[in-house]
């Protein structure tokens, strides 16, 4: 699948891969330490969702757009708040016109002593990344190939933080790099944690992919630990737009399960697509 970012922001794969984001640093905030935020593949940052892609794929208005107006338990808009206040911070009150990625949520999520190292090779994504987080003296944005940032930025020298691997899927091959590449990370750095993202429309891609990071974070010692979320907001079918998404969790917080156990339910109504949505959240079996 080719995931030219500017058509998707603010669907419902970005809803949930960027709450489960907001979760792990909230949680990384509760000690003083420092920790370092990895983006390997960052893009543009910050998404006009008045912009021609965005209108003609319109998959905002049932992903953010509806979670935005959705009443939700007072235990998930808690949950959920830091997300969504990151959210609100790029639009004027009442308006829903902007859309932040992953390195801008990230970014405001840092605390004064925490860094984001945002990888980006595409030129036109890059610049708008450079010019989205204003040359902010955290937040470093690089040149450099997703796939060689895993090794190159690992471990971080404050050796606290969150690997984010969230790659375009454009190549054929992507499924064998996103597992090759995260061994490879993992053996240099088997404490910290990752996040990896992938579309659910290869069966066979999505489940060969959670063994061999299930296999990977099972045999480090101390074995790390590994959470599989999958989020369907209507059955896949060929040809068809994404319906199912995807995130790998290795070494999340341990609050992570039952915070997620809250939210998602309540996510099954506003993004169903056709009727309401549905979720799996199970650990892999290496």
């Amino acid at each position: 699948m080719n995931y030219r970012h500017a058509f998707h922001a603010g669907n419902f794969a970005d809803v949930i891969k960027h709450i489960v984001l907001a979760r792990i640093l909230t949680y990384l905030q509760d000690k003083p330490a420092a920790f370092r935020v990895i983006d390997t593949h960052a893009g543009a940052g910050l998404y006009d969702l008045e912009s021609e892609e965005a209108e003609r794929s319109g998959e905002w208005l049932s992903g953010i757009a509806r979670i935005m107006q959705a009443r939700f338990s007072n235990e998930t808009v808690e949950l959920t708040k830091p997300y969504l206040d990151i959210v609100r911070a790029f639009n004027e009150r009442g308006a829903l016109k902007t859309y932040p990625g992953s390195p801008l949520i990230a970014r405001g999520l840092l605390r004064p002593q925490d860094r984001l190292v945002a990888c980006e090779i595409e030129p036109n994504a890059r610049k708008a990344l450079i010019a989205a987080l204003r040359r902010d003296t955290q937040a470093r944005v690089v040149d450099l190939d997703g796939w060689m940032a895993l090794t190159a930025f690992v471990p971080p020298k404050e050796r606290r933080g969150l690997v984010l691997i969230d790659p375009p899927f454009e190549a054929k091959d992507e499924f064998e790099r996103l597992g090759d590449g995260f061994c490879e990370a993992f053996a240099k750095w088997p404490t910290g944690i990752y996040m990896i993202w992938y579309p659910v429309k290869n069966r066979r891609g999505a489940e060969t992919l959670a063994q061999t990071v299930a296999q990977a974070a099972a045999a480090a010692k101390p074995p790390g630990k590994c959470l599989r979320l999958e989020f369907s907001v209507a059955p896949q079918t060929p040809g068809a737009p994404l319906t199912s998404t995807g995130l790998l969790l290795v070494n999340a917080p341990y609050t992570l399960q039952n915070e997620l156990k809250t939210i998602l339910p309540e996510l099954e109504k506003p993004l169903g697509q056709g009727g309401a949505a549905r979720f799996r959240l199970d650990v892999p079996k290496p």
